[in-house]
């Protein structure tokens, strides 16, 4: 899937790679059992619960798309090691210059890292990624439906808001 992202974002929402089912349907988190689009709407991040086909609309909340694995598809643990793309994760940071990043799940954040998912805790992240305040957000994912907390969400959604509120 394309990447959403242009200059002038809030923040970028970085996932690993997209599910088969958001493979298949050429859109973000199409899983219906997926809960990051309700997460977003509850958190106050959009409007309302976007459907998955709508994502094109996020730029214009201030909210980017991309991911660390964006040439392969499939669960996180099925990728091959050659998937993950930090490098070109951080480049589109430095182009985009978004004010904040957050890994939509651990795994993400540990290969772009290079630490463990045991030593990430969820929320805002020392040191920053590229200038851009880094965030680990709990997975939305059915697979990770045992560790999903709406708390480190809202909390980042409260920041944004500041942020934008600071503009």
């Amino acid at each position: 899937m394309l990447d959403v992202l242009q200059p002038g974002l809030t923040l970028v929402l970085v996932g690993t790679a997209p599910s088969r089912i958001s493979a298949a349907q050429r859109a973000y988190y199409a899983n219906p059992m997926n809960k990051f689009w309700r997460t977003l709407a509850d958190v106050g991040l959009t409007p309302r619960q976007l459907a998955p086909q709508e994502y094109p609309l996020l730029p214009s909340f201030g909210i980017g798309l991309t991911d660390v694995a964006k040439r392969h598809s499939g669960v996180d643990a099925a990728l091959p090691g050659e998937a993950w793309r930090p490098a070109e994760l951080r480049g589109k940071v430095l182009r985009y210059r978004p004010r904040l990043v957050a890994f939509t799940s651990k795994r993400g954040a540990s290969e772009t890292l290079g630490i463990s998912t045991g030593k990430l805790p969820y929320g805002r992240q020392t040191p920053d990624l590229e200038g851009a305040e880094l965030w680990v957000m709990p997975s939305t994912s059915p697979l990770g439906h045992n560790y999903f907390q709406l708390a480190p969400w809202q909390a980042l959604a409260d920041r944004f808001h500041e942020l934008r509120e600071m503009k």
